[in-house]
């Protein structure tokens, strides 16, 4: 049995839950999504973080409110990760952030109200994460993945979106050799401005490995809207960046990840 400990992405917040709950939930859901191509021979755990950072931003960002500044700035360069024009990029328009998200979803060809909500949610719960380096919400959250870590003893770390930066994070602080594969996908790590240069190695080149891992391989979608530059290497000190076709973009949802022959081989490979 291939023990597993997953790391969530952006919008995963389940209310009516407790976080144990909230965990459990999506534990299920990503053993089903592994099922696919694994049968039943994973077991996950998910770090469940995401009660921690405070969703309230997106709404007013969703309902067409004013951005923080630290929020529009994150999405003026996200935008120009992305590569959209000018009048989009330099936040010439009169809504810029409803406006970026209505060029994603045309360029990208999917529903601009999803979109708004998903760019309001990834904007909203990154600055909650990364708006401060010794804020509770980031301390907490490396704390949590961190101990699920210690306390299952997985072979493999899978970590999605945002994921991919609380987890990097939380693996720093662990010991040598504690997790012998650490999978990220659909990772923003890279993302400059808005996540890679406010990281705890930002400024080394490349950002180092966590001393916890043995091997560390990325894995993007080329339409992944977050994944951006989709390659890690140059940047981090990755031992491999992969890449995936998982179909029309499912609003950041890790299920079509799981779900990959890519991330299926890696799996079989590490037991």
């Amino acid at each position: 049995m291939t023990r597993i400990v997953g790391v969530h992405g952006v919008g995963n917040h389940l209310p009516d839950l407790d976080p144990a709950g909230a965990g459990a939930q999506l534990a299920s859901a990503w053993k089903q999504a592994l099922a696919k191509r694994q049968g039943t021979t994973v077991e996950v755990h998910v770090a469940y973080y995401a009660h921690l950072l405070n969703t309230e931003a997106a709404q007013g960002l969703s309902d067409d409110g004013d951005p923080t500044a630290p929020s529009l700035d994150a999405a003026l360069a996200w935008a120009r990760a992305l590569g959209a024009p000018p009048e989009i990029a330099q936040g010439r328009l009169t809504r810029p952030v409803r406006q970026i998200a209505e060029w994603m979803a045309t360029r990208y060809g999917l529903d601009s109200k999803l979109v708004r909500w998903f760019v309001a949610t990834f904007l909203a719960e990154v600055e909650a994460y990364l708006g401060e380096r010794e804020g509770a919400a980031r301390h907490e959250a490396r704390l949590i993945v961190a101990q699920a870590v210690e306390r299952q003893c997985p072979d493999i770390v899978i970590a999605h979106s945002l994921g991919s930066v609380v987890a990097y994070e939380a693996l720093c602080t662990l010991p040598a050799g504690t997790v012998g594969l650490f999978v990220t996908i659909g990772s923003p790590l890279a993302m400059p401005d808005v996540v890679y240069d406010r990281v705890e190695t930002a400024g080394a080149q490349p950002a180092p490995r966590p001393a916890a891992v043995e091997r560390w391989i990325n894995v993007a979608d080329v339409g992944d809207l977050v994944a951006v530059p989709s390659r890690l290497a140059g940047r981090f000190d990755v031992d491999a960046d992969l890449s995936e076709t998982i179909g029309v973009f499912d609003f950041h949802r890790a299920r079509k990840y799981l779900e990959s022959r890519t991330v299926a081989a890696m799996i079989a490979a590490a037991r």
